[in-house]
């Protein structure tokens, strides 16, 4: 490798996609090379940069494989009819999906009393694959029985499990050490156990348990498909005397395998709530509406009223409880979950009554709707990221290169030559638990996006940048809305407009010493830029924490007998005083700017004499006064 090593062969390696052992080699050419300590250490910071990018980009790709897995998967299950077609499907998909060794399944036997292996894929052992468990027995066997997902990294040796000698035999000859298992759920009942195994130890991340419940709900849910699909055609077949009821149940759980097709294919397009709402609508007639955790409404179609918060919550905890959708009155609920997270609720005025196949339909839709609002919640976080991510370099120093800015920019929809404002809000909007500062930092993202602006959490503080020249406006904005999400009086501060990457630093110190002033005035809880603090605010913001005490002490020395007065007499001193130096000195002038007489703005500048001393009026004192008087007004906010 040439001696003209640099940090430019790291991003080399990343577009190529190196291993992490290939990193080394610009550092150990240039160690080869003789360079100096400092460009070695440069280096050194660029693998590291270089490696943590790897890595999230691995990570990244690693989470679009696992998405692109559970679309899928219920593209394929969805084509399905046969029931072994189905299981196959679902236990190689799981192998592929986690990348283990082994995965297979078990299904209970209900007249046994116990759960036997179904289908297995990579596994080698005819023993293993006979195997039969009693409820309660090793980890396959304890899921069935509590319908709990199970993980070990060396199952020979947990004592969790209550070993058998004929599981361990199974397992042992197997050759397994590593297993996970999470329930097949069917409602509220369990109906076996899916698993993915390694021949090796290996812990399974916490997102690969998730992954495999996902991908447990889906087959629940297409094996419950295929078994209805296969009892009706088998009582087609045997009941021929029936017919008309076997037409009616064909065509519910037609209907029912059509609406999951069409529900899956929604999820595969990118739709959204209304659609799914409008998918449901149409099978099962009625009206539908789709609700968040907190009982606001996603999506509504037909004509439906919003049943009352209490009724929604006692419904939906009845939904989760028996793991399937309700009957209150005239309406239905079917609650929306993803594991034990309550992720809102789906509430169905139906034109009829529904059949059992037809409340299968609603309780698919709320399993579609959760993995609309799951992938929703990951692509919003992972912009929330990377919005923040390029924000918090735009007001870094020293700036970094402003071309690469742009065009990071440019992809978020942000135009960083138009005007923008910088608004900093104050510690008072976070200062309290990390899941409030998180939703804090959660609104800011939600507020900036919608108006083609950026958020980001800096120094323990919530900064914004917002297109537009009233930094102002855009303050008192922050603050009115961030208090009404808090709960708590919010001081922001702003500055701007700035124009250009390169000033949005220079802008962001100005916002936060407008937010200092504003503090220091004892107008927290408020809004306010720098240009309406003018030269003030400038120089209370590089007071500190110790502003608010010494602008009291200063006014009190400096106009405090005047301002006493006013509050006791009910005059005028200062406005005459601030309409006296307004004008030059001029009391012809301040006379007429008060709408007063000659001799009554004099009488009134007599007793500011006697009140502050006859050297009032001297150049340093007048200074003074009039520092004073500016502050006084800073006080109280316009409007």
């Amino acid at each position: 490798m040439s001696v003209m090593s640099s940090p430019v062969e790291f991003l080399e390696l990343l577009a190529r996609e190196a291993a992490p052992v290939e990193f080394e080699g610009p550092l150990v050419a240039a160690r080869a090379a003789g360079l100096p300590a400092e460009r070695l250490a440069e280096l050194e910071q660029a693998k590291l940069v270089a490696l943590r990018v790897r890595a999230l980009l691995e990570r990244r790709r690693r989470r679009e494989t696992e998405l692109s897995g559970l679309y899928d998967t219920a593209s394929d299950l969805a084509g399905l009819r046969d029931l072994d077609d189905v299981l196959r499907a679902i236990v190689h998909r799981a192998r592929i999906l986690l990348g283990t060794d082994v995965a297979y399944m078990t299904l209970n036997d209900d007249e046994r009393g116990d759960t036997y292996m179904r289908v297995t894929d990579g596994s080698i052992s005819a023993r293993f694959q006979r195997l039969r468990l009693e409820m309660g027995d090793g980890l396959g066997g304890l899921v069935a029985q509590t319908g709990t997902p199970y993980v070990t990294s060396n199952y020979q040796e947990d004592e969790r499990f209550r070993h058998t000698g004929e599981i361990d035999g199974g397992v042992g000859e197997e050759g397994l050490v590593a297993i996970l298992g999470v329930p097949l759920r069917l409602g509220s009942s369990v109906i076996g156990v899916l698993y993915a195994a390694n021949r090796s130890a290996r812990p399974f991340a916490r997102e690969e348990v998730s992954l495999l419940v996902s991908l447990a709900a889906h087959a629940a849910v297409a094996i419950d498909t295929a078994r209805l699909l296969a009892e009706t055609r088998s009582a087609l077949e045997e009941l021929s005397a029936a017919n008309s009821t076997i037409r009616a149940h064909s065509s519910s759980v037609e209907r029912a395998a059509a609406a999951h097709d069409r529900m899956t294919a929604l999820v595969v397009r990118g739709g959204g709530m209304e659609d799914v709402a409008a998918a449901v609508t149409e099978v099962l007639g009625g009206a539908l509406l789709a609700l968040d955790a907190e009982g606001r409404r996603l999506a509504r179609v037909g004509e439906i009223e919003e049943p009352d918060r209490a009724d929604i919550v006692e419904a939906v905890a009845a939904s989760r409880t028996e793991g399937r959708s309700v009957r209150r009155g005239p309406l239905w609920y079917a609650a929306v979950v993803a594991g034990a997270e309550n992720l809102g609720a789906l509430v169905l005025r139906p034109d009829g009554e529904l059949v059992d196949a037809d409340q299968r339909i609603l309780e698919r839709a709320a399993l579609v709707t959760a993995l609309l609002l799951l992938f929703r919640r990951t692509v919003a976080e992972a912009e929330g990221r990377v919005r923040g991510e390029l924000l918090d370099d735009l007001i870094a120093r020293p700036l970094r290169d402003t071309d690469a800015l742009r065009s990071r920019a440019r992809r978020l929809g942000v135009d960083l030559d138009a005007p923008h404002v910088l608004v900093a809000v104050g510690d008072d909007a976070i200062a309290a638990t990390g899941s409030a500062r998180q939703r804090v930092l959660s609104w800011a993202t939600t507020y900036a996006s919608t108006r083609g602006g950026l958020a980001a959490a800096r120094d323990g503080r919530v900064v914004l940048m917002l297109p537009g020249q009233d930094a102002g406006g855009a303050a008192r904005a922050v603050a009115r809305d961030l208090s009404r999400v808090t709960g708590r009086p919010v001081t922001a501060g702003a500055s701007g407009p700035s124009t250009g990457p390169a000033s949005l630093a220079v802008t962001f110190a100005e916002a936060e010493r407008c937010l200092t002033a504003l503090g220091a005035l004892g107008r927290a809880g408020q809004g306010a830029s720098t240009a309406e603090l003018g030269f003030v605010g400038l120089l209370l913001g590089a007071v500190g924490d110790s502003g608010d005490r010494d602008v009291d002490r200063f006014l009190t020395a400096t106009v405090g007998p005047v301002v006493d007065y006013d509050a006791r007499r009910g005059t005028a001193l200062v406005k005459t005083l601030e309409a006296y130096f307004g004008v030059g000195g001029s009391l012809a002038r301040a006379a007429e700017l008060l709408h007063v007489h000659v001799n009554t703005v004099t009488q009134r500048l007599e007793r500011v004499g006697q009140l502050l001393g006859a050297d009032w009026q001297r150049p340093e004192r007048a200074l003074e006064v009039q520092l004073a008087l500016r502050l006084h007004r800073l006080r109280t906010p316009p409007g």
